[in-house]
Order: C-alpha cells, then structure tokens, then sequence
C-alpha cells in the first residue's frame, strides 16, 4: 500500500507523479528483442587449408633463428641442424598455426596433424611444397591454378588466363564450383571473349580485347558516339541510328492505376498517386482531378475540401464536430472524454485529488489541478 502523500504542493506533485511513472506499462512498450543476424558464410575448406599452410610457413620464418645464443658459431651451427627438423620446432610452429577463433582451421588441423607430422619428419626432402603435399595431394581439396572441381578440370578459357583474364572462375583453384566465368563489367560470353551488352570491340588481338562503353541509351552499337548506335536499350528506340527515348504516357505504353497518373522519364516511366481530393487524375494537384472524391467539390478548376461542420450536427450531448481532409468526425467538447458511446466528465482519480488536496489561506480549502500524460 502506497504511503500517504507528503504535505506542500511540490512534494505532493512529485510524490504522484512517481506512482504514475511506475505504473507497469503496456506490452508494446518493452523493448523487442533484436533481431537474428544469419552466420557468415563458411570457406571453402581448399582456403582454410591454404591459410593453415601460409601460417605453418610463417611458424618456420619465425623459429629459424631459435636455438642460437651467439659467439659461437660452430657450436651454433651444430645445434641448428639438430633443432632444424625437430620435434621440438614442429610442436613450436603448430601451436601458433591458428588463432583462437578460427574455429575452421582449428578442426582441419586436428584432421590433418598426422599428415603434417609425417611430411616434416619424412616427405619434405622430396614434396618441399607443404601446400601441394598436403592440400592438393593428400586431402584433396585444392586444384591448381586455372582448374577447378573434383577432377580439377580447366576453366573456360585455359588454364593458362581463365576466362580470358577478364573474369573469375567460378571454384577455381578448389575442389568445388562450377567452372563458370563471372566476367568484367563490359565482358561477356562463356569465357569472357567478348564485349557484353552496351560495349564495343575498341582493341582486339590474339591476346587481348578492349571493350569500351556504347553512347547511353545503346545497347549495341559500332563505336562511342551517339549516332553509332545498332540497338537500343528497353524504353528507347532507333531512329537514323540513334537512339531516341520512347514517351510511354503518351504511347499509352503505361500501366497506371486508376488513382494514378503516368510521369515519362528517361527510358522509363512513373505512375504516381493522384491527389487525394480526386477520383482519376490527369496530373499532380487538386487542379487535375477527372472527378471530385467524395466530401469535396469543384471550385473553379480545383476540388477542394467541403467543410461538414457549418452543416452537420454531431447527435449527443457533450460532443463537437471537427473538420477533416474529405470527411469530419464527432470528438467530446473539451474537459470531457468518451466512455461507452457517451462523452462524461473527465474527473481526477481519487488517490491524486488525496495528493493535490492541500488546506488554503486563512482557513479556507483550495484544489490544486496539474495536468499529466493521460
């Protein structure tokens, strides 16, 4: 139970304020939790690999020096042959192969560690290259450069310049994908040996092409001006080879609603809302209005809002009319509030007419009315 309000008027306004702000609130007020983000994208195992081994060599850059105190080199030497392949080394190197939240390299190396231990202690002499030995040949996930899939087959255009060396194949260098070319902007075709739409042949030799950009609205042309177009792009057609851009809101090419109305852009069109004082429009505004919607009417060449309320009378006691775009509604005259189809007296809450109820001067009693969020 909630202790009784504290005399004078700014403690007591205080004090009932407090209890209306920790009133609990409604459910739409709590914070919504937020929202799943969805996981990275996993590698392709062939690079987790690659940058196991990358990190392995660095592991060797780095300990090649270890074991030397210096002064003595014949001393120095005798020991790097001995620390050079050992286990020792090999256990230095792992530890640091893979950081703390690489979760991928982590399991990889824990598959892979017997075959790395058997390459240090017995192939490095005649498999020097880590990456091949152990990526390629033994757990066959990469493929060489140019080829891809499990077969490592050549990508379009040869292993040599995949996809012409203007795009990238697609699992190239892995065990997976599917070999197709994802060219350059302005390249096209199956291994990107062509220009793509909207570009021209600018260069060509036997082992290279240029392709430069066609005049805007081309979508084919024979050069970089403006009357060297072939084909036009959608929204524009050819007219003396160039191209010129089609009116669809006069063409009747359009497809607006029947509330809108068709604004012509370059190569395309807009359908637009008509204002809301009309029913079919011809354009933006009041004043292009087909029709009048309902609750307005015509004055000159414009609709414009007819205002209910010198007319309509709101039925019940208590109540006014308030004007509105198009329509009016019937609101409780001020002071009052709607409860159960009726407008009543709006009234204070006993426990803060308790609070605000302070005794007057000169023994007379005077109420105290503050306003709060309702």
């Amino acid at each position: 139970m909630a202790p009784w309000p504290p005399k004078g008027l700014v403690p007591a306004m205080l004090w009932g304020l407090s209890l209306f702000l920790n009133l609990p609130g409604p459910i739409w007020l709590q914070p919504s939790p937020p929202p799943q983000s969805s996981p990275p994208p996993q590698p392709h195992p062939c690079h987790t690999c690659r940058g196991l081994v990358d990190s392995f060599n660095k592991g060797l850059e780095r300990t090649i020096r270890d074991n030397f105190g210096g002064g003595n080199t014949a001393w120095e030497e005798e020991n790097l042959s001995k620390y050079k392949d050992s286990e020792t080394r090999l256990v230095e190197v792992l530890e640091g192969v893979c950081s703390k939240s690489d979760f991928e390299c982590h399991r990889l190396l824990e598959l892979s560690e017997e075959l790395v231990e058997s390459w240090w202690f017995h192939k490095q002499q005649e498999a020097p290259d880590l990456f091949q030995w152990l990526c390629s040949d033994s757990l066959k996930l990469c493929c060489p450069a140019g080829t891809f899939g499990p077969s490592c087959l050549p990508c379009p255009g040869g292993t040599e310049r995949p996809c012409g060396g203007y795009g990238q194949c697609e699992g190239e260098g892995t065990r997976g994908g599917s070999g197709h070319c994802d060219c350059q902007a302005g390249y096209g075709g199956e291994a990107c040996g062509q220009c793509g739409l909207g570009y021209f042949e600018a260069e060509r030799n036997a082992s290279h092409l240029v392709c430069s950009a066609c005049f805007g609205p081309c979508a084919r042309c024979s050069g970089p001006e403006e009357s060297n177009c072939l084909q036009c792009k959608k929204g524009w057609a050819l007219h003396h080879l160039k191209c010129v851009d089609i009116d669809e809101c006069g063409t009747e090419g359009a497809n607006c609603g029947a509330d809108q109305f068709c604004v012509n852009t370059e190569g395309s069109y807009e359908c637009r809302d008509c204002a809301k004082a009309c029913l079919g429009c011809m354009g933006a505004g009041p004043g292009r209005c087909k029709k009048c919607s309902p609750g307005y009417q015509q004055v000159g060449s414009k609709c414009l809002d007819v205002d209910e309320c010198e007319t309509e009378v709101c039925p019940g006691e208590n109540k006014q009319c308030e004007n509105t775009e198009g329509g009016y509604r019937c609101i409780c005259a001020e002071g009052y509030k709607q409860m159960e189809g009726i407008c009543v007296k709006e009234q204070i809450p006993g426990w803060l007419s308790a609070a605000l109820y302070l005794p007057g001067y000169k023994g007379n009693q005077t109420w105290h009315q503050i306003s709060l969020p309702p």
